[in-house]
């Protein structure tokens, strides 16, 4: 027998029209009711009645998740959560990949496919906020990622200028003094994308520790997989870096594999920190310094701001920034990285 809101809300002691409110994302509800509604809907494995929200307004139960590659391992890891927070509020996920085309970006968010969804979630790296302005339909819409200046849409991100100079702050700290970068680029992801802002974040950590940009230590890459980030290893070897911060985490992954093949060693001869905590990072030889954004808050917060907004299409727009930590691993402080560094916090430990 399906699980009713009656049921989950003598589960958690509270009332019906609480469990509503949780389960349509609204946000007037205390942060430990929530929790601890949030925990009877998981237990008593509730699911909406897709039937009857369809009969009600005319709805499909779907939504979108646009990213620029389904096989970058952020976005996969990003794309779970995502399922996994819109199956609890009943929607089904339909996967989208844009390639970081300007063009396909262009044909998600005019809302060619609004019959098949209720709404989108979409992570834009091509398009400024003029072409997504003039092109955007009227199917409900959350951004992930950097904000697009003067987009007036619902929004999700880290502060990823914050982020940049945790990682870069980490390298000074541990007596580092020729900071190297990978990650620059060209076009509007320089002036508005996450490599503007993980830029910034780098060179305000510098300047915070007294010591001058050198554009000798910068590398730019047309993309940020690891063959980029190898291949930018390789050219800014000859300038001697004690210490490189790479804008993700396949960046530096590249960047270490370029060590290895050159006998070089993190962090002994290099230290070296990525963004986004990917799986490979904590099996990689070394384990690979990285900072750590709250993916599963950026699904969650997505969904609900996604979600009320398809309930509630009229209303003021709304900008969350979730939150990261620094996670020191053998890249960048050798054998004193602890073992439940290496790994994530719900995995088992082993005497």
């Amino acid at each position: 027998m399906p699980v009713r809101l009656r049921d989950v809300a003598e589960h958690a002691g509270v009332s019906v029209k609480t469990v509503s409110n949780v389960v349509n994302g609204y946000v007037h509800v205390s942060p430990s009711t929530r929790e601890r509604v949030q925990a009877s809907l998981q237990e008593l494995d509730y699911r909406a009645n897709l039937s009857a929200r369809s009969l009600c307004g005319g709805r499909s139960g779907v939504i979108a998740l646009a990213v620029p590659a389904v096989d970058m391992p952020y976005f996969a890891e990003l794309t779970r959560c995502v399922v996994q927070e819109a199956e609890r509020l009943g929607y089904t996920v339909l996967i989208d990949q844009t390639d970081g085309l300007r063009e396909r970006e262009q044909v998600v968010a005019t809302g060619v496919r609004s019959h098949l969804i209720d709404g989108l979630i979409l992570s834009p790296v091509a398009m400024d906020h003029q072409e997504l302005s003039e092109v955007r339909g009227d199917t409900p819409l959350v951004l992930l990622g950097e904000k697009i200046g003067g987009a007036d849409i619902d929004h999700v991100a880290i502060d990823n200028v914050a982020a940049a100079f945790a990682a870069t702050e980490h390298l000074l700290s541990i007596g580092r003094e020729r900071v190297a970068a990978i990650g620059y680029q060209a076009g509007v992801r320089a002036r508005s994308g996450v490599a503007a802002v993980r830029r910034a974040g780098y060179e305000a950590a510098l300047a915070s520790a007294g010591l001058p940009l050198d554009a000798h230590l910068t590398r730019s890459v047309r993309s940020y997989g690891r063959l980029d980030g190898a291949k930018a290893m390789e050219a800014l070897l000859a300038e001697r870096p004690d210490a490189v911060f790479c804008f993700n985490d396949q960046l530096a992954l590249g960047a270490l594999h370029t060590m290895a093949r050159r006998g070089l060693s993190a962090p002994g001869d290099v230290a070296v920190i990525g963004v986004d905590d990917i799986e490979d990072g904590r099996f990689s030889t070394p384990t690979l310094s990285t900072i750590a954004p709250d993916k599963a808050g950026v699904a969650r917060e997505a969904v609900r701001l996604l979600h009320q907004r398809i309930e509630a299409p009229e209303g003021r727009t709304r900008e969350i920034t979730v939150g990261f930590r620094l996670v020191p691993r053998q890249s960048t402080i050798g054998s004193r990285a602890a073992f439940g560094s290496t790994l994530p916090e719900d995995h088992p430990r082993y005497p």
